[in-house]
Formats: C-alpha cells, sequence, structure tokens
C-alpha cells in the first residue's frame, strides 16, 4: 500500500520519455486487445486516452506533445483524406459531394438553431455559433474505410468532399462571430474579405504546390528526402491558410487533393506517408482527444446532460437525415448511405474550435458565449460521435468490402501471376520494380521473383556484383513492403538461363530493361532478347525508363489491328489499367474502332474509376505523331507482335527505328503479349463482346505503325 501511495505521488507522469513510452504502449496494445472484443481500433485510442487523462486516473499529464502530434495527427487525417481522391473521379461525384455537404451543413444549422433557442433557451448569436459545431465533422473514420481497401469508392470520396464543404463553411461562420467581439486586425476582416482571401490561397496551393512537387520529386529520388518535402508541403499549405483567417486542417486537405497525382498508390514513399500517419500520428490525436473527454459530467450535472443530450441528437439525426437526403436524390444504395453517415458524423477538430473560441469570448454582461454546461457537452459529443461514427464505418466498410468486391477478371482464376523481372544494369533495378509493383495485384499476394543470370565462367567480381545488385533490389521492394525472391543464376547462355528460371518459378510474365547496344550495328533487341522473343510465349515486357516510372502523368498504348484475337489480350490490358490506376493517370489507347470497342467493355466492367481515352486511329505513322505531344513524364506503350502470331505485320518491323529516331529521350515500354493458346478461358472475346463473331484473319495489311514513305 505504501508503494502505491509513493507511486501515486509521482502522478500525473511529466518525464517526456515516460510519457511517450506510456503512449507507445497504448498505441501497440490497444489494438491487440481491441480485435478480441470485435471494437474498432479508433474507439480504443479515444477510451485509453479519458483512462489514463486527468479526468480518469490522471496517469499522464496532457502536456505539448500531445498539442504537437495531435495537430500532426489531424493534419494527416485530412491530408490522406485529399490524397486518396482522384480529381478525375471527383469531377464525377462533385455535385454530389457538393449537394452532401451543403445539405451537412445547413440542415445540422437550421435544426440546430431552433432547438437551441426553443429547448436550450440560449441567445441568437450563441445558438448560431452552437448550431455550427454540429454542422462540422472530422474524418476521424475515414482510416477505417481506408483499411478495409474501400477509400476510393464513390461514397467515401462524397463524404470526404462534403467534409471540406462542411468544415470550411463552419470555420466561415466561426470567423464571422469571432469578428463581432474581436478587436484585432483578423477579427475585423469582413466575411467578404475572409472568403476571397482564402479562396486566393487555395487558388495559391492548387497552381503552385503540383509544379513544386514534380520538379522536387524528379530532381531528388531519395525516398526519406521525398517524404521529408512532402511532410513540409503540408504543414506549409496548414500555415498559409491560417495565415490567412482559416482553420489548417483545409490547408492540409489542399495539399492532399494538389499533390497526390505525384505520390502513386503504388510506392515506398506512399507506404512511408501512410505508415507514420496510422503508427503514430493519427493515434496520439485520437489518444489526446479522450484525455480532454471528462465523464464525471454524466453525474450530478442535470444541466450539463441537458445540454449534451439535445447536442448528441441533434448533431447525429441532422447528419442521418443529409446522408438519407442525399441517398435518395441520388438513388444511391442504403450500404452507401451508412457509410456516408458513419464517416461524417464524428465530431473533433472543428467542434473542439468552436466551442473554445465560444467559450472564451465574454459578453459585455460578463458571461461566456458558451458556457460551461455547453463545454462538458461537446465533450460528451464527441465521445458518443466518435464511437457511433467508428462503428458504422466500420460495419458497413466491411459489408461493403465483402459484398461489392469487383468480380474477377477473365484470367484471375488460372493466372497464377507470378512476375520474374531480369535484372542486367544497375542503373534500371528501381524503375524495372517500380514497374513490377505497378502491374502486380496486391491482393494475390505473391512474391515478386528478382533474376541475375552471369555465364558459367564469369569471375568472383562479377558475382560479387551480382549480388550486390540483388540486395539492392531486395531493399526498394521491402520499402514498398513486398518481397522479392532472388537468384543469382549461373548458365552457359543468358537467355537460357532466365527460360530456365521462368520454368522452374511457373512465371506468368517477364520484366526486362531494353538492351544496351554496344555498337550501331548491333540489333536493337539484343541477343538475349531475341532468343526470349523466339522462344518464350510468356508476356515479357521490354521498359526503357528516361524518368522514374511510378510518376508518370498520361499513358498511350499504340495498339496493332486485331490484337484483341492474341492469347493475351485482356492479360495486358489489365496490366496497363493497373499502372494509370495506381499513378493516377490519364490512359490514351490508340487503335482500331473494333479493338477499342473491347477494351472499353473490358474497362467498364473492371475498372470503372479508371481515367481513359479512346482514340480511333486510321493508319499512318502514329508513333512520330505521339511522339511531338509526349510530355517527359508521360509512358508510352507499344503493343507489339511475336513473328507469325495473328495480329503481327511486316510493319511492326520499323518499330526499333522509329524508337531510335523519335523516342531516345522519352519513356516507353515494348510488350509483347501471351501467344499461347488457353484452355478453357473463363471469359472469352466473343463473350466478353456479346456478339458471334468469328476469329478469321484479316486479309488486309496493318498500317497503324507504317512509316509514311517520304
Amino acid at each position: 500500500m505504501t508503494t502505491l501511495l509513493a507511486f501515486g505521488e509521482h502522478l500525473p507522469i511529466t518525464n517526456p520519455t515516460w510519457i511517450f513510452f506510456l503512449v507507445l504502449c497504448i498505441i501497440l496494445f490497444a489494438p491487440i486487445l481491441l480485435n478480441k472484443l470485435k471494437i474498432p481500433h479508433l474507439i480504443g485510442m479515444i477510451l485509453a486516452g479519458i483512462l489514463i487523462g486527468e479526468h480518469g486516473f490522471d496517469i499522464l499529464a496532457r502536456d505539448s506533445s500531445f498539442s504537437l502530434f495531435g495537430q500532426v495527427g489531424l493534419y494527416y487525417i485530412m491530408f490522406l483524406a485529399g490524397l486518396e481522391m482522384n480529381m478525375e473521379d471527383f469531377k464525377a461525384i462533385r455535385s454530389k459531394a457538393i449537394v452532401f455537404g451543403i445539405l451537412a451543413f445547413v440542415i445540422p444549422l437550421v435544426l440546430g438553431f431552433f432547438s437551441n433557442i426553443f429547448i436550450l433557451k440560449y441567445g441568437i448569436i450563441s445558438s448560431i455559433l452552437l448550431a455550427s459545431m454540429y454542422a462540422s465533422h472530422t474524418l476521424i473514420s475515414y482510416p477505417i474505410a481506408a483499411r478495409y481497401g474501400i477509400a476510393r469508392h464513390r461514397c467515401v470520396s462524397i463524404a470526404v468532399g462534403a467534409t471540406a464543404i462542411t468544415d470550411s463553411l463552419t470555420l466561415l461562420v466561426l470567423a464571422i462571430i469571432g469578428s463581432l467581439y474581436k478587436s484585432d486586425n483578423i477579427g475585423n476582416w469582413s466575411w467578404i474579405e475572409l472568403i476571397l482571401r482564402v479562396s486566393l490561397m487555395g487558388l495559391f496551393i492548387i497552381y503552385s504546390f503540383p509544379r513544386i512537387g514534380r520538379w522536387f520529386l524528379r530532381k531528388y529520388e531519395d525516398s526519406i528526402v521525398q517524404f521529408i518535402f512532402i511532410l513540409a508541403m503540408v504543414f506549409l499549405a496548414a500555415g498559409l491558410m491560417e495565415l490567412v483567417g482559416m482553420e489548417g486542417i483545409l490547408g492540409a486537405f489542399f495539399a492532399g487533393l494538389v499533390l497526390n497525382r505525384l505520390i502513386p498508390y503504388v510506392s515506398p514513399l506512399r507506404n512511408y506517408l501512410e505508415f507514420v500517419g496510422n503508427a503514430l500520428f493519427i493515434p496520439y490525436f485520437l489518444i489526446g482527444v479522450g484525455m480532454l473527454i471528462d465523464l464525471r459530467v454524466f453525474f450530478g450535472h442535470i444541466e450539463s446532460l441537458k445540454v449534451a443530450t439535445v447536442m448528441t441528437v441533434m448533431a447525429l439525426s441532422t447528419k442521418w437525415i443529409a446522408a438519407w437526403t442525399t441517398q435518395k436524390i441520388y438513388g444511391m444504395k442504403k450500404i452507401e448511405r451508412q457509410l456516408m453517415f458513419g464517416l461524417s458524423n464524428a465530431q473533433a477538430a472543428a467542434t473542439l474550435a468552436a466551442v473554445l473560441v465560444g467559450y472564451n469570448i465574454f459578453l459585455p454582461d460578463g458571461s461566456r458565449l458558451l458556457n460551461e454546461d455547453v463545454l462538458n457537452g461537446t465533450i460528451i459529443l464527441i465521445l458518443v460521435t466518435c464511437i457511433i461514427s467508428s462503428i458504422t464505418t466500420d460495419l458497413a466498410a466491411r459489408k461493403m468490402a465483402l459484398s461489392e468486391l469487383p468480380p474477377e477478371n477473365p484470367q484471375s482464376r488460372t493466372d497464377n501471376e507470378k512476375i520474374l523481372i531480369a535484372f542486367s544494369n544497375q542503373k534500371n533495378v528501381k524503375n524495372l520494380i517500380y514497374l513490377a509493383l505497378l502491374t502486380r495485384n496486391p491482393k494475390k499476394n505473391q512474391p515478386l521473383i528478382g533474376l541475375h543470370v552471369l555465364y558459367d565462367d564469369c569471375n568472383e567480381t562479377d558475382r560479387e556484383q551480382g549480388k550486390e545488385l540483388l540486395v539492392q533490389a531486395q531493399e526498394i521492394a521491402a520499402k514498398a513492403d513486398v518481397v522479392l525472391q532472388v537468384q543469382n543464376r549461373l548458365a552457359t547462355n543468358l537467355s537460357n538461363g532466365i527460360l530456365h528460371a521462368s520454368k522452374e518459378n511457373d512465371i506468368s510474365e517477364i520484366i526486362v530493361g531494353l538492351h544496351i547496344r554496344a555498337s550501331q550495328g548491333e540489333s536493337f533487341f539484343g541477343p538475349v532478347l531475341l532468343n526470349l522473343l523466339n522462344k518464350m510465349e510468356r508476356q515479357i515486357m521490354i521498359l526503357h525508363a528516361f524518368t522514374p516510372i511510378n510518376q508518370i502523368h498520361n499513358i498511350h498504348v499504340a495498339i496493332p489491328q486485331n490484337a484483341e484475337y492474341e492469347a493475351g489480350f485482356y492479360r495486358w490490358i489489365e496490366r496497363i489499367a493497373r499502372i494509370g490506376k495506381n499513378t493516377n493517370s490519364r490512359i490514351f489507347w490508340h487503335g482500331q474502332s473494333q479493338t477499342l470497342s473491347l477494351i472499353n467493355v473490358y474497362l467498364q466492367r473492371y475498372h470503372t474509376s479508371l481515367l481513359r481515352e479512346m482514340c480511333e486511329t486510321d493508319g499512318g505513322n502514329e508513333l512520330k505523331q505521339l511522339s511531338t505531344i509526349m510530355q517527359p513524364d508521360d509512358l508510352m506503350v507499344i503493343i507489339m507482335a511475336r513473328h507469325g502470331s495473328v495480329s503481327f505485320r511486316p510493319s511492326l518491323e520499323h518499330v526499333p527505328y522509329q524508337i531510335n529516331t523519335y523516342y531516345t529521350e522519352k519513356n516507353f515500354i515494348l510488350l509483347f503479349p501471351d501467344s499461347y493458346a488457353r484452355t478453357s478461358p473463363e471469359l472469352t472475346f466473343v463473350e466478353l463482346h456479346d456478339t458471334h463473331g468469328s476469329y478469321e484473319r484479316k486479309t488486309h495489311w496493318f498500317d497503324f505503325l507504317r512509316r509514311k514513305k517520304e
């Protein structure tokens, strides 16, 4: 007992080392315990904050670290939400997001105002400010949607877009009311001037940040340097918004929106950003929120309970009405309404900002604009809404992830999808790994195979260099949380070494770098690639990357006539679609109308959100024409064909000449599709096209890539 009393005398703990240690223990063990109890992790963090805070067992002091890391965590939530949004996708749902955002602001504001006037008997200004708190919400349960892999679903994007609208309007109301009682320069801004300043700052961020980011990420490829740069940009955007009188969360959200095109979905940089945020900053924020909550207001404070009950009922019911109204207007599914409601009813950031501003404003009679009952009621509001938001989002996201999984593509059940990367040059190791990461299916969780082949009579120095190359490749893959199995192989013939390795590992496709010619008279493909093309029927992707392949902006795909009759037609469509999706790139498909119609049907079925344009061609020197419009960060994919295949034409033999002439300093992939016949295909070309066409080979010459005669 004496020991316990002695220990209690040292509480709350103020030593930064022990504070950080205990917080890490909570972050570590809370998910383990809550998984067994089937409780969302977010609730556990908040409950842990309640227990250790001054209103609980008073174990930890809420020192400046909680303010700092909590602010970072809040910015991180908004930044990751913006990062997940595809602006091209947002254009398709922006009307829904705007409608939901306005409804989620107006309905709580109007109904909350009247409830505050007639039930709580507050004044007009106090009622408006309190009602604006009902309208705001924080995406505290957004990490749940991201964990279930539905962050890009339209209802999630609608909720995220609506958050920016509701919080902006709420903060605008807060700024206007604050200006009525403040005498500083910022407080004297008129609301019109405030809107103008925020709009101009938003336009500055939207215009300048992508350009600065693109320049920096091209110049510096180190992932840690890039990570620090992105964090700096997020806080710069937040600081600039605070500078013009708006909350920094809006700037962090804008930073995520404008930088998402520069941060590929599959990349070490994206992995670092999500890992650090979800592992440290966001949990720290949630624990800090819990430390503010005082459960004792439930006992002995009748007026506080009354205020808390009205606030909680109004906040939850009005957000549900807004979600229900949006669902009915646009004919959305019930599960989408549940998810929108779950994401949009948690109160934290803007709510705390509003209540603290109102609490610190004194009226002429000496009373506060928002009294202590509202302050206590806000704490209960935050606790209840965060719990309901987390549970609702978890249930809806789980159900959506299970019931609305996209249908399997034509090859999904028969394709083992094992990718072999053949390394030969240390300079292109990173880009070859990135290409494999962009094309792989993460749900299959298949390891990549890294191969380096040497002649069996090579010296020890060559062997050591090969091992170093493979170690480098493993480190790059590990940063993206992907396993790379490596082989340093000896063979009398390099191409045979690759062929044997592909057979032993049951490889589905090979990724290699473009052959570097030692002299002008040497073959374009080189002897190794030529042997592979002649002896191997699996898909081969030959990469030439002048800039980082995971930072491409647009993709152009040149497709030969009759490409749809090749056995690997759907495989290469799927791989290119994944590249476009993982890099948020727009894909321009150039080909014949019949081929494009099949590609479009496939994409509408399996990649509805993919940014794409179908460009019908009528022959001519397309590669030359496209080279004039390609930017340094664009990618050209040229679909080739092996000799004797149904889509092969003699004009394809001119492609090496055109590449040497127009594409030496551009990014391109030469893709040779599978040429073997598949038995019992899951979905044939005729079935997908829904016609009863034939597979006869066309008699006229393929002229899509043919050079025009001078």
